[in-house]
């Protein structure tokens, strides 16, 4: 089979990554995929089943630190675009490890910069191929709750707040260095909160589906009026493919869904669903737990993406009431694959990041 170009996707066993493998491989049906993911804790092949065997489809483990591995799997495939989800990607986690995240999200996009450009450099060179980086809205800082009609724009200044943030804000401006610098031809997204299928359930949604299916008290941070800009996972993998294709080489693109929620809003609406879905009314608001809250909170993240409609033509398509029914479904029809993720390690994790914390 001739394959018309070739996609390396970092991370791709992960949430926001696999899905977009598994979309990618429905819409094109004359790619080739090659997926590394270095299968930390999120990273889960059992995402992928469905194209393990694929002959457009190869994984290889590989961590994205690693420049001889990297190197070498790039001289092979000579790939046409370069996607860098691998991320360690959680708020919590990166206040209890800082340098993991720095590690990672820096220096792993550092070499895989390098890496990137040596390749095409010894093949032929730039023309027709492209890095995306997959970032975040968060490295924009935070909102006032008490302007709700100003948004997050490309040409906000960024002001990270955690160290999670600081580390994508910091790889952001490696990949605009390596444009200006190398003529490196690169486009950056940044996301607001994405849910769906196959997320890990350290994450909210998830979380909290979990939690409510066996019973369990439902942790909110604080006050839990902390708004987020929610954006179905199929969306954003729309997004990333129209911006790789079609987005003007060394621009950033916001990618936000339009469905702005405090978190207490999404916790109820998922007992909500949950309850009727499962028809249990012991699923009730009597399971949530207002805990301590996290340091450095981001008070509201909104996005506004502008751009990428009037340079794209994109727009999320999913409405969060919609999003959250097709999502609560999926785990209804997958808890095998929640059993899966949330055994061993993640009991522990669950008991440091919540069962410690004082209740508010």
């Amino acid at each position: 089979m001739a394959f018309t170009k070739t996609y390396l996707v970092t991370g791709g066993a992960g949430f926001i990554g696999s899905n977009f493998v598994l979309y990618m491989l429905k819409k094109h049906q004359d790619i080739r995929i090659i997926n590394v993911d270095s299968l930390t804790y999120a990273g889960n092949l059992e995402n992928l089943i469905s194209v393990q065997d694929d002959p457009r489809y190869v994984f290889k483990q590989i961590d994205i630190r690693d420049k001889d591995e990297i190197s070498r799997l790039m001289d092979a495939e000579k790939p046409d675009y370069v996607i860098n989800f691998a991320a360690e990607s959680h708020v919590d986690r990166s206040i209890s490890d800082p340098g993991a995240f720095a590690s990672t999200n820096v220096m792993g996009t550092v070499n895989m910069l390098n890496c990137t450009m040596a390749c095409w450099e010894a093949n032929g060179g730039y023309e027709g191929r492209k890095y995306l980086q997959v970032s975040t809205d968060e490295v924009y800082g935070t909102l006032s709750l008490d302007e709700l009609d100003s948004f997050f724009y490309e040409t906000t200044p960024l002001s990270p707040h955690s160290p999670y943030s600081a580390s994508k804000a910091s790889a952001d401006m490696f990949v605009m260095a390596y444009a200006d610098t190398f003529g490196l031809p690169v486009n950056i997204t940044r996301c607001s909160n994405n849910y769906g299928p196959f997320q890990f359930p350290e994450k909210l949604i998830p979380l909290m589906i979990n939690n409510a299916l066996d019973h369990k008290e439902l942790p909110v941070y604080g006050d839990g009026l902390n708004i987020r800009d929610w954006l179905y996972v199929e969306d954003h993998c729309k997004a990333i493919d129209m911006v790789c294709s079609e987005g003007k080489l060394g621009e950033i693109y916001n990618v936000g869904g339009h469905n702005e929620r405090n978190n207490l809003y999404i916790v109820k609406t998922v007992i909500d669903e949950v309850s009727k879905a499962v028809d249990d009314a012991s699923i009730n608001e009597d399971l949530i737990v207002h805990v301590e809250d996290r340091k450095g909170h981001d008070r509201r993240y909104g996005i506004a993406p502008d751009k990428i409609k009037e340079d794209l033509g994109w727009f999320p398509e999913t409405k969060f009431e919609d999003g959250i029914k097709l999502t609560i479904q999926w785990y209804l029809e997958n808890k095998e694959w929640m059993e899966n993720v949330t055994s061993g390690a993640y009991r522990n994790y669950y008991q440091t990041m919540y069962g410690a914390r004082k209740k508010a």
